[in-house]
């Protein structure tokens, strides 16, 4: 755990950087001779810092165009540079992205403090843009692929929380250079090529790439030892196996219910034979000789999740337009309030319920002899392959030799799956292989299907399980589950399970017999790359609209507005008259104000990592803007009706501070967040730079339309406009994003894939 904190930390420096550079040129009001309370009439007036200084060497008075194109380029090129962010970085990798973000701050850094003249200065700002708009793309997205689901969204909220010291430490800096008779405007702005140069060693030096990238693209050696770098363990056999299932887009998921148990003959005694040998499955799991036995769960028996994945719309008839995704998320979270760990949380005194007692607990391996070995032995049993090793390279060993034949796929004619007598679900140590994050397990199992031309063929289906009540006793006493022919005391549990088609089974198997999923590697058709067709699947399409709505509905929920705002009001509380009585003037007061503004913000933003994995990212947005509602309404009251000023004064600048804090808790580092988690590996590049280019058109169109609004309706009706837009937000929230918290993140993408196969289905129906 402690390498993936590291490398979210280190990763979170881009951040730093762009909150760096956005407090040194455009994060606050000041408007150089203009008095506080003057109407601002152009965009140009909101920002300033360097900028105040840059326009009197220039003599740019009269240049209100150049003036702020020095502050627009930054944003135009964060915009221009997103547009290409994704589909390169599915191409070359996050890392490599980062890369090139930091010498891209660095070099912006190096010119600004050249800089001879006011268009070699746009040019520095232009590729200043540039690494912004890199760092905040993908900078979640690089979190979010090593983070473990545990901790995800803690550990997604340091971009928030870097951000906000950049800027507290640029504000600092200018403030104490303001207090010089001649301030230095290329040395405020090319400060920034020193921390980018630390930024540029650590994703150099010590910056793993993804492990979800590299198995992507068929790297599968490479992903074993990022993630156990990472995870601190040597055994991540069943994660390897996750993000290969991962890669998967779209795709036919259902959800279904099991009662699995321990390899003896308790339920088949308690049973006819033949309805015995009816029932069962045999499912594998991704640990050498690990497999188990489950019975399907249908009528009555069914749990939660199965029952609101079949009667979504019936559950959401209350509640009119909710998306069926957010109760089949809902079911998964009220029924199971604590995430868990990575390790199996079915029987948490026991270790995993997926051990069996033949398996030693030894973790595998995966030295270069060894890998040479398994991959002669799948090439001579699969019959071809892929010519890449990587991809001919097994994630898993293969089975035991005394156990290969209990673990054949079924024959056509027949359905019943013997477990080795003696193996038990309870023994053995805590194996941790099987276990991907929440509570969630991954398993396989044989099915039969129809082919195109009629003829029945054999399908590895893949299963993600999550256990519906963990067992009380020692021993995992069912006695809560509703199953009358289970006898008590057995070991047996009830779990729901998302069933898709695997993506471990290569071609090169189809007509041979692997042992179980042993050809765990990517299939040909998955490490193609990234297509545009894919963002019209059903569940992408789903996922696009949460991302795209939240993004847009953040930049109008008004941020930027209150942001600039802020030293006009606590001017107002008359923090600058306090400031003048201590010797400090207009400029450097107004500098002070914004860094302590900034530094309220710190505390909130630890409050939200502390929160975020636990009350989870939902309940976070539903309960913060109402916050953002009150405070926006408080200031629209403040500029509308007659008060006092000192009243006036203490109501604005609490309402100020409420905001803030709210915001970064909540409305600021959430939609990144979700955005990074929302959707498939193989396409999660390319959305991404989707949602983020939704994010950067929004902020232009709110900065510089700031102006105009203010002219036509005052600044009580932009506050005004403020407070419907959080209005609408939270609606969009409550009926279209979903609670993610504690999932990894492929089982995120096929519950919107079942939740959007549900919604079409409720449509046709009606």
């Amino acid at each position: 755990m402690n390498g993936a904190v590291l490398v979210a930390i280190t990763a979170a420096i881009g951040n730093l950087l762009q909150g760096w550079d956005n407090a040194t040129i455009a994060a606050f009001i000041r408007k150089g001779e203009k008095d506080f309370q003057e109407p601002i009439t152009r965009w140009s007036d909101l920002f300033s810092g360097a900028v105040l200084y840059i326009k009197r060497e220039f003599h740019l008075e009269s240049e209100p165009t150049i003036e702020g194109l020095i502050v627009a380029m930054s944003l135009i090129g964060a915009t221009v540079i997103t547009t290409f962010s994704g589909p390169v970085a599915d191409w070359l990798g996050r890392r490599p992205m980062m890369i090139i973000s930091s010498v891209l701050y660095f070099l912006s850094g190096l010119v600004m403090l050249w800089s001879p003249n006011v268009y070699v200065l746009l040019l520095a700002r232009l590729l200043d843009g540039f690494g912004i708009g890199l760092a905040v793309t993908l900078v979640p997205v690089y979190i979010s692929e090593t983070a473990p689901s545990e901790i995800r969204g803690r550990l997604n909220t340091f971009p928030q929380f870097t951000g906000c010291v950049g800027m507290f430490l640029s504000y600092c800096m200018v403030f104490s250079m303001s207090l010089k008779d001649s301030p230095k405007w290329r040395l405020m702005l090319g400060v920034l090529s020193i921390p980018s140069l630390f930024y540029f060693a650590f994703t150099v030096f010590y910056l793993p790439e993804s492990p979800r990238w590299l198995v992507s693209k068929g790297r599968m050696d490479e992903a074993k030892q990022v993630l156990q770098k990472l995870r601190g363990r040597e055994d991540v056999a069943g994660e390897m196996a996750l993000l290969v299932e991962g890669l998967a887009v779209g795709g036919d998921t259902s959800v279904e219910e099991y009662i699995i148990g321990p390899a003896d003959d308790e339920l088949a005694e308690n049973q006819d034979q033949s309805s015995a040998e009816k029932d069962q499955i045999k499912l594998y799991g991704p640990e050498q000789g690990l497999s188990w036995v489950a019975r399907p769960v249908t009528g009555g028996e069914q749990s939660t999740l199965g029952l609101v994945s079949r009667h979504g719309s019936m559950a959401n008839q209350s509640v009119p337009l909710m998306d069926p995704l957010v109760t089949l998320f809902g079911s998964v979270h009220e029924k199971f309030p604590e995430t868990g760990s990575m390790r199996s949380m079915l029987f948490p005194t026991m270790g995993s319920m997926f051990s069996v007692a033949e398996h030693q607990g030894k973790s595998e391996q995966w030295d270069e002899e060894s890998l040479q070995r398994d991959g002669e032995d799948y090439a001579s049993d699969g019959g071809g392959g892929y010519s890449d090793d990587n991809l001919r390279s097994p994630l898993l060993s293969r089975q035991a030799t005394s156990t290969e034949k209990d673990i054949e796929p079924p024959a056509a004619n027949s359905s019943t799956l013997n477990m080795r007598r003696g193996s038990s679900l309870m023994h053995g140590p805590a194996g941790e292989a099987t276990g991907i994050g929440g509570g969630w397990q991954l398993a396989w199992k044989w099915s039969e299907k129809r082919g195109k031309d009629g003829k029945k063929e054999r399908e590895l289906q893949r299963i993600y399980l999550r256990p519906e009540d963990a067992p009380a006793s020692r021993r995992g006493s069912v006695a809560s589950l509703p199953v009358a022919d289970v006898p008590e005391d057995s070991g047996y549990v009830q779990a729901s399970a998302l069933v898709s088609p695997s993506m471990l089974y290569s071609k090169g198997c189809k007509d041979k017999h692997p042992i179980g999923p042993a050809m765990v590697q990517p299939a040909e058709s998955v490490v193609v790359g990234p297509s545009w067709r894919d963002l019209f699947e059903p569940g992408v399409k789903r996922a696009l609209i949460v991302g795209v709505g939240i993004q847009i509905l953040q930049q109008f929920s008004g941020i930027n507005g209150v942001l600039y705002y802020t030293p006009q009001i606590l001017e107002q509380a008359g923090v600058g008259v306090l400031m003048a009585n201590m010797g400090i003037g207009s400029d450097s007061a107004s500098l002070l104000i914004s860094a302590l503004t900034t530094l309220l913000m710190l505390p909130s933003i630890g409050i939200a990592m502390r929160l975020m994995d636990v009350s989870g990212r939902r309940l976070l947005l539903l309960g913060t803007l109402p916050i953002l509602l009150l405070s926006l309404i408080t200031l629209v009251l403040g500029n509308t009706i007659p008060m006092g000023s000192m009243f006036h004064a203490i109501i604005s600048t609490i309402s100020v501070v409420v905001y803030f804090c709210c915001f970064v808790m909540g409305f600021g580092p959430i939609p990144n967040i979700l955005c990074s988690e929302i959707f498939p590996t193989r396409v999660r590049g390319l959305c991404i730079a989707v949602c983020a280019l939704s994010f950067w058109i929004g902020d232009i169109i709110v900065t510089y339309s700031l102006p105009v609004m203010l002219t036509a309706v005052g600044l009580a009706g932009v506050f005004g406009l403020y407070a419907m837009v959080c209005v609408l937000a939270w609606i969009f929230v409550f009926l279209k994003v979903p609670e993610t918290k504690g999932m990894p993140l492929e089982v995120i993408s096929e519950f919107f894939a079942v939740g959007a196969k549900q919604a079409n289905d409720d449509a046709k129906n009606n």
